[in-house]
């Protein structure tokens, strides 16, 4: 077994995660009120660092500051291009208090930020004030979700490496909490349906406004409580359901039209990037193959170094 790919049971940390996925989300919407639209929404995610997850510098005004959970010291950190630094303890806290606590931070810094307080991409959704329902953190599981997310991107990373076609950087979308990467084929999409929670359709169509090949990992949710790669191919071509995909424990689900390989079995491989390579490889393949993408301008050989 390897250590650095830690269990996540999903009902043993499903109340910090509930709680984590709610401050992550006030964090990324500081980032999108601030952020230049990018597109695809890709303005609006949070990155993978080798303490936490960070915002990446934000303009305001003519000052830069970011903001990162540091899952090691577990503080949430706010450093400006002053020399400034606030720093937040991540403990036991309701969500309301953590979003007056960075709120107030940011004033001290002369950073005023308005966002939307209705949490994006979730049913019932509490605004951020008057969330006093999720409060848990457990650090311990907060620190092995994070040392998950370090070990998913550096594979990622490294799939990402062999396509020289339009790709997304290797992000964490706070809406869904998932970290992903997306590779284009460059040809138009046909509009999608919209009818995310929270998300108004115009943001949805931009997102698949092409055709795609997604893949990432997902911690899982009460309906579904188990931790899973996936990967889906937007529009869905014919023959893809029924493609043939590594190892042998992938499969694909019908109702969310997606190969999925569970956590624990890349976990408990005796090669669990190769693992896990394997099925963003073959999956890819099934969505590339079978729509007809142009492969050979697309790709090259993986993990290609410049010069020295």
């Amino acid at each position: 077994m390897n250590e650095n790919w830690p269990a996540l049971p999903f009902q043993e940390w499903k109340d910090t995660y509930a709680t984590l996925h709610m401050w992550t989300q006030i964090i990324g919407k500081i980032r999108l009120a601030c952020t230049p639209w990018t597109n695809h929404s890709w303005h609006v995610a949070l990155y993978v660092t080798s303490r936490g997850l960070t915002t990446s510098p934000i303009p305001y005004n003519n000052k830069v500051f970011q903001i990162e959970f540091d899952f090691l010291d577990h503080g949430l950190h706010i450093d400006t291009n002053l020399g400034e630094r606030k720093t937040l303890a991540l403990r036991p806290q309701t969500v309301s208090y953590f979003y007056n606590s960075v709120f107030s931070t940011l004033g001290q810094l002369g950073i005023n930020v308005r966002i939307s307080k209705i949490p994006n991409e979730i049913a019932d959704a509490i605004p951020f004030d008057q969330d006093d329902v999720h409060r848990s953190y457990d650090a311990d599981y907060a620190g092995k979700f994070w040392q998950i997310l370090t070990q998913v991107d550096r594979v990622m990373k490294d799939f990402r490496s062999g396509f020289i076609g339009k790709v997304s950087p290797v992000h964490f979308f706070w809406g869904s909490f998932d970290l992903a990467v997306t590779r284009f084929s460059g040809r138009k999409a046909p509009e999608h349906p919209g009818g995310v929670p929270h998300m108004p359709d115009w943001v949805v169509r931009e997102a698949y406004s092409h055709e795609v090949s997604s893949v990432g990992f997902w911690p899982g949710n009460d309906q579904a409580p188990t931790p899973v790669f996936y990967s889906y191919a937007y529009p869905e071509p014919a023959g893809y359901n029924s493609a043939t995909v590594r190892p042998s424990q992938a499969f694909y689900g019908a109702e969310m039209r997606e190969f999925f390989l569970p956590y624990e079995d890349v976990r408990l491989s005796t090669f669990p990037d190769q693992t896990l390579m394997e099925f963003f490889q073959s999956t890819y393949e099934a969505a590339a193959d079978n729509a007809g993408w142009e492969r050979e301008a697309l790709e090259r050989k993986r993990s290609m170094k410049g010069p020295s």
